[in-house]
């Protein structure tokens, strides 16, 4: 098995580009392997890896369908309802709380 390419942070050479640049550009890999990597080396823990893409074999983004598009948003609403009051926090309720700010800041006011 053949290693891939490694480079170091921010030395890749142009024609190379991680998801998220592919994705900022309208772009997806669209099926290629990956064709190199980025390493950041850290102190305390083992290196960050970006795997990076060729930019000349990416594809365009495929346009949304309007039933994708009602299953996102079905998706994200459901992901601002509060479990405890029932209401539409405005925010994506995080995961650490489980509940909206209000009640996660005041449980004993639910119960009242």
């Amino acid at each position: 098995m053949a290693s891939l390419p490694t480079y170091r942070w921010r030395l890749a050479p142009d024609g190379y580009a991680t998801f998220r640049q592919l994705r900022a550009l309208g772009l997806r890999p669209g099926g290629q392997d990956v064709a190199a990597q980025l390493e950041r080396p850290r102190r305390r823990r083992g290196a960050l890896v970006a795997f990076l893409y060729r930019v000349d074999l990416a594809l365009p983004v495929r346009p949304m369908t309007p039933a994708k598009q009602a299953a996102l948003a079905k998706a994200n609403a459901a992901r601002r309802m509060c479990p405890e009051c029932g209401r539409d926090a405005g925010y994506r309720i995080p995961s650490s709380l489980g509940t909206c700010v209000p009640c996660a800041d005041n449980p004993s006011q639910l119960a009242a």
